[in-house]
């Protein structure tokens, strides 16, 4: 399996699984969504219930005397209501569609018992085949013969004589009850409308999921997969290295021990090609091991004051005879007061140091490199300016990689591994420095490091 495959199958499954998680959540939201809206729905239709039950209890508890005929008293409070065995008016006038508060009859019925259970007045719209007895449970919900649903509040009708007896039994503290009922089909039909809702809208949802997992499991894979080139562009690049010096060592090692007797005097200059190489290869592991290191920050020492004055005069000397015998100017520019920088002395050291080597190895016979060091307000700034073979502006962003090469031919003779310039951004980034390259073809480089300062 290639990596692009490889990727691609990591890339569906890591939609799968978003998709698959973000899919239990809209579930679970939507579930939970439902069921508030339905029992905040249900909470304040039985409110309203038992508010219109209570004003018609206090309208009616004053005009209810326990002595006088309850037809008779029905018929002068609520004519709207029919009257139990009696013929209904169905065609009630103004006034008595406004006796009893309710102001929707077409969703709201009455029923009024006595204190025994028997039904007195009702109204007209009441549901088909209700029971002519009292049931006495305060809440009662139940499916009507037309097929209608319909949920009812049962009361106690207390009268004004009975609020006045208070050593009378309980069974006569109460004229009667008085039953509110109403319909849920606008209920039911708002329940339906969300249920609707939900499932025409709960697969959009997951449609919608669906693209947005597959385009952010790309954004998520995307590092990971530039990640995993550059990894594997580095392993070709560092076989590529080791190759080179591991087949001359070799070849030159079969070249001794194929040697006749008579050739033993070639065996020095052989082996000096075979300790040659090998250097070659110890330097290139090197620096791929403090590469590694640098990336894992594995350093625990430390960063302490460092004077960037000493730190350039040092390594100018040092890198003085190299320039001399390439026939490089080697100079270097730095204030009258000390320059300090919070780091690792070592690790700036390695920096410059690599920036100045770099600076000769590019630099034609007599030209020259400049060493400078200024402070711009709390910033210290490096630069390493040559007159060398320049670098394409289509090539500078990627000097700091590893292994690149501007001229790879003159770099391998001069014994450059490509890695100098890659240390050198590591040594910066762990020091939360900027180090930036500017250059023309033909006229020089010049690599600036912008570090800030410390007082000392």
């Amino acid at each position: 399996m290639n990596s692009h495959q490889l990727f691609r199958r990591s890339r569906t499954r890591l939609a799968l699984w978003y998709a698959l998680v973000m899919g239990a959540i809209l579930s679970l939201s939507g579930l939970g969504m439902y069921r508030s809206l339905v029992q905040s729905n249900w909470a304040a239709m039985e409110r309203e219930m038992e508010s219109i039950a209570g004003t018609l209890h206090d309208s009616l508890e004053p005009m209810l005397p326990a002595s006088e005929d309850p037809t008779a008293v029905l018929r002068r409070i609520l004519p709207e209501l029919c009257l139990a065995g009696q013929p209904c008016n169905t065609s009630p006038t103004l006034i008595q569609r406004h006796t009893t508060g309710i102001s929707d009859r077409s969703i709201y019925y009455i029923r009024l018992f006595d204190h025994s259970g028997k039904l007195l007045a009702f109204s007209p719209n009441q549901p088909p085949s209700l029971p002519k007895t009292l049931n006495r449970s305060p809440w009662q919900t139940f499916h009507a013969a037309n097929g209608v649903r319909y949920h009812q509040f049962t009361t106690i009708l207390h009268s004004a004589y009975a609020n006045h007896q208070a050593n009378e039994p309980s069974s006569q503290l109460s004229w009667g009850y008085l039953q509110i009922g109403r319909t849920l089909a606008t209920f039911d039909a708002e329940t339906k409308r969300i249920q609707w809702i939900l499932v025409i809208g709960f697969p959009i949802a997951l449609l919608l999921v669906g693209f947005s997992s597959w385009w952010l499991s790309g954004l998520a894979m995307q590092p990971i997969y530039q990640s995993y080139q550059q990894q594997q562009q580095f392993i070709a690049n560092a076989a590529h290295e080791l190759r080179s010096p591991l087949a001359s060592l070799l070849a030159t090692v079969e070249a001794i021990l194929r040697l006749p007797p008579t050739n033993q005097h070639n065996i020095p200059v052989m082996l000096q090609t075979v300790e040659r190489q090998g250097r070659r290869l110890s330097h290139l592991i090197a620096d791929l091991l403090f590469l590694t290191s640098l990336e894992q920050n594995s350093s625990p020492k430390p960063f302490q004051p460092c004077c960037l004055n000493d730190l350039i005069s040092d390594l100018t000397e040092e890198f003085l005879e190299l320039a001399t015998i390439a026939d490089i100017h080697l100079t270097h520019q730095i204030p009258n007061h000390d320059v300090y920088v919070l780091g690792n002395e070592s690790q700036l050291y390695r920096l410059v140091s690599n920036l100045i080597a770099n600076a000769i190895q590019y630099t034609t016979l007599g030209g020259s490199v400049m060493v400078s060091l200024e402070q711009r307000d709390r910033t210290a700034v490096i630069a390493v300016k040559d007159t060398g073979i320049g670098i394409p502006t289509e090539q500078q962003g990627r000097v700091f990689d590893r292994f690149y090469r501007v001229d790879g031919d003159r770099s391998r003779k001069t014994g450059g591994t490509g890695l100098g310039l890659a240390i050198a951004q590591a040594i910066a980034q762990k020091h939360q420095a900027i180090l930036k390259v500017e250059s023309q073809v033909g006229q020089g480089s010049i690599f600036t490091l912008e570090i800030a300062i410390v007082n000392n």
